[in-house]
């Protein structure tokens, strides 16, 4: 059996003298990427600490209007995060989480938000050290660019995903748990 390494935890980089602290969004999915944060968190993994994480049951649940809110309530950047392909709890659910993505790129472009504060990453529930690299270079990239001159007020604490759970069926639209908790409603702000 090999002992755990006991290389002391890399720091992350701090901010130059001056620089703004980035407000960063992170919608993640609760099976894979929250739970690589989890494990960022137990393990003492340093990373910046500059977002907001917003617990999602599935990435293909991340609509272009969501990502739209982040940045209206002052987000700076936003980052979507879920399972590996082929590791999704609802079987398709990151190839949705493209599909959305896609969207959503094609709105911020249209929009004139720079594609750098947008962002598609797949992480696992046992990548805690995947997920605070992750977070380190967002910040950084998003800290290049300077504050977002789209966010009409510095909320992104208010930020809400209507309730509900799954992942929808590309194909059929039928969700499961898509809305209220009985599948049957429309949740939302």
């Amino acid at each position: 059996m090999t002992q755990p390494s006991s290389s002391p935890a890399k720091q992350p980089s701090p901010a130059p003298a001056g620089a703004f602290d980035p407000r960063i969004v992170v919608f993640a999915c609760n099976w894979c990427s929250y739970a690589g944060a989890d494990t960022a968190g137990v393990s003492r993994i340093q990373h910046q600490p500059h977002f907001r994480m917003i617990r999602v049951m599935c990435s293909g649940r991340i609509q272009p209007a969501f990502v739209l809110r982040a940045f209206e309530k002052g987000a700076d950047g936003v980052l979507v995060s879920g399972c590996h392909f082929g590791d999704c709890h609802y079987i398709f659910g990151n190839e949705r989480a493209v599909e959305q993505f896609e969207k959503t790129m094609n709105v911020v472009k249209i929009l004139g938000i720079d594609e750098g504060r947008l962002r598609l990453e797949w992480i696992s529930a046992a990548e805690g050290g995947r997920f605070a690299e992750v977070i380190d270079e967002f910040t950084d990239q998003v800290r290049a660019l300077g504050p977002s001159p789209f966010g009409t007020t510095d909320s992104i604490d208010e930020i809400e995903v209507p309730e509900g759970g799954g992942c929808l069926n590309a194909e059929s639209g039928a969700g499961a748990g898509v809305g209220t908790e009985s599948g049957t409603g429309t949740g939302g702000n």
